[in-house]
């Protein structure tokens, strides 16, 4: 099943998405609402309604570095032995067709397509071998990533929390209709410029791997999104880098999924 957040006359619902149509389930604040609720009720063709990224604010925003390895070996970095986490800030979360700023303060910025899940579930100490049942489904995210900021500081939060710099969506696809999340291709264009193209088995540390990781240490919670890596092909590691710059439309294809498209512009005065 394919559940979307949208607004439609001034109010937040959820719905499933079939085909280019949405059935509309009610009123809900993420798609997490959606679960469970018998498929029944008005029609309404996409094209008509404001879609929303599924969880439009998150408990927590995860995201992981450096965790495929054609993208280590990209970026000239060493392979990880425990997997990178950093905090994007939940304000940064847009949704589909929604713009991406270059803020004043830097023109570096670049795009990251990425596979990411929903925590269904409240959960600690969750082992890889049962990670799969917290995970209400998946969805795309661009982790878009100001890059002077990120490498300024170890943490990356500041140069991967800028406003807007969170696109999501354009829904959450649950995790019995995608099954295996790790044999997926992904694929990232600029414009009509193919940048990424890979599949999610390129992970070093696979979804469930990271659910156990997380949770070794707090809880996850129903809403939850992390972002699992990004692949190889990024704007920075280009030569010379290619950053985004307004008049760009960044669109991110996940197969199962469906596509995510962003168009940037430069922050407003």
């Amino acid at each position: 099943m394919k559940l979307a957040c949208f607004r439609q006359g001034g109010e937040v619902r959820v719905g499933a998405v079939e085909g280019d149509e949405v059935v509309d389930l009610g009123p809900g604040t993420s798609v997490l609402d959606g679960m469970g609720r018998t498929v029944d009720g008005p029609r309404l063709e996409l094209s008509e309604v404001q879609l929303l990224a599924p969880v439009p604010q998150p408990p927590k925003f995860l995201a992981i570095g450096l965790n495929y390895a054609a993208h280590v070996e990209e970026s000239g970095m060493q392979r990880p032995d425990v997997p990178l986490f950093f905090n994007k800030q939940r304000t940064c979360v847009v949704g589909p067709g929604e713009a991406i700023e270059v803020p004043r303060v830097s023109a570096m910025v670049d795009y990251e397509g990425e596979l990411a899940f929903v925590i269904g579930k409240r959960c600690r100490h969750v082992s890889a071998a049962d990670a799969a049942d917290v995970i209400a489904g998946y969805t795309i995210v661009n982790d878009v990533s100001v890059r002077d900021w990120q490498l300024a500081t170890p943490t990356m939060t500041m140069g991967k929390s800028f406003d807007t710099h969170g696109p999501m969506g354009p829904w959450m696809v649950t995790a019995d209709e995608i099954g295996d999340p790790h044999r997926l291709r992904l694929q990232t264009w600029v414009n009509d410029d193919l940048r990424q193209d890979a599949k999610t088995d390129d992970m070093i540390f696979d979804c469930y791997q990271q659910v156990e990781h997380l949770t070794t240490a707090f809880t996850l919670e129903p809403g939850d999104v992390v972002a699992t890596g990004t692949p190889s092909g990024v704007g920075i590691a280009r030569k010379p880098p290619a950053w985004l710059v307004a008049g760009d439309v960044v669109r991110i294809e996940i197969e199962g999924i469906g596509s995510l498209e962003n168009p940037v512009v430069a922050e407003p005065a």
